[in-house]
């Protein structure tokens, strides 16, 4: 623990050293991947990460409101958006209709994860892959909002911290934990949400909104 824990600050420390630019909250020369992968594992010194997030924010809508990522940003960029503030804009993103993203897919008929961004068979080696899976996971961890507990690991207790993104009206997210089924549904009524869960027995849940 001891070992592994100042090998982490180690690494945190030299990545910071060299890639971060403290006055301009900027990571090497700013692209998404580079400012989104800090921010999903937790490289950002804590006084300048709100600064960070929102200078990705601003390249995404700068963008109009378009991804400019691979495979490794794919993996950051929704969870470093909605973990800093930004969940409206990760919807956005994982919603969006044109190249490159998973909405991008579904309107040219995909059902599944490709390999790749484009279609066309000559790069796509896989029509069934994991590559750009992240999505998945965000859409329980942000709109779902069923997260573990680091202290009562196992889903003991559940934080449910749901984003009630902007362009989404209802959203149910279920998940099999060790102690039985966790559901976390919401559904938005006027101005008002309707948010149900169901907990487990023998487990607790924390709620943050």
């Amino acid at each position: 623990y001891e070992t592994y824990n100042k090998l982490a600050a180690k690494i945190k420390d030299a990545i910071n050293g060299k890639y971060l630019n403290r006055e301009t909250a900027v990571y090497g020369k700013g692209l998404q991947t580079e400012m989104a992968v800090p921010l999903q594992w937790d490289i950002v010194p804590s006084d300048i990460r709100p600064r960070v997030a929102g200078n990705l924010a601003k390249s995404v809508t700068e963008n109009n409101n378009q991804m400019d990522v691979g495979l490794l940003g794919t993996k950051a960029i929704l969870n470093a958006l909605s973990e800093n503030g930004y969940a409206d804009l990760a919807y956005t993103l994982a919603s969006k209709a044109t190249f490159p993203s998973w909405g991008w897919w579904i309107v040219n008929g995909a059902t599944t994860l490709y390999e790749n961004w484009p279609l066309d068979t000559n790069s796509d080696v896989s029509m069934n892959h994991i590559m750009f899976g992240e999505i998945g996971a965000w859409m329980f961890k942000s709109p779902g909002g069923i997260n573990p507990d680091e202290e009562n690991p196992g889903f003991r207790n559940v934080i449910l911290k749901p984003d009630f993104v902007k362009g989404m009206e209802h959203f149910e997210a279920k998940h099999e934990g060790p102690f039985g089924t966790i559901v976390s549904s919401w559904k938005k009524e006027g101005e008002k949400v309707l948010y149900k869960v169901i907990i487990p027995p023998n487990s607790t849940a924390s709620l943050n909104l």
